[in-house]
């Protein structure tokens, strides 16, 4: 099962390299943080602002590809933990076939900042962390 969540912390600390956020369930309490690099974290920051810069970065490129070949991108899924590594997939609809992109949670969750489209976690990761 699919938990909706929301981003609910941003934490940059540029003195080190090891970034956080933080996903909360939205119809609940739990919570948990996942350790992002620099460059990442700063591109969430960036598309939940809504700066644009003159060129597009990593994360824009992709939403304009998938966009370009007439892809949406549906929702993002933070599916599995496997040695305290976080794992993630984009779901992207292209007329009637949707797809699964194996992403990293970081890149996953700047996509879909930028595109408003909602993230989850299986229900299967909240066990775990609950371990």
């Amino acid at each position: 099962m699919e938990v909706p969540v929301e981003l609910s912390q941003i934490l940059i600390n540029e003195a080190v390299d090891q970034q956080i956020i933080v996903l909360k369930e939205q119809e609940g309490q739990r919570s948990f943080p996942i350790i992002i690099g620099m460059p990442e974290i700063l591109a969430i920051d960036r598309r939940l602002k809504g700066y644009e810069l003159p060129r597009p970065l990593t994360h824009d490129l992709l939403a304009h590809v998938i966009d370009q070949m007439g892809g949406q991108v549906i929702k993002v899924v933070i599916n599995d933990m496997r040695e305290h590594t976080f794992y993630a997939k984009i779901w992207v609809r292209q007329n009637s076939k949707t797809i699964e992109i194996d992403s990293r949670p970081s890149d996953a969750i700047a996509l879909a900042c930028g595109l408003n489209a909602p993230i989850f976690v299986e229900e299967h990761v909240f066990d775990q962390l609950q371990m």
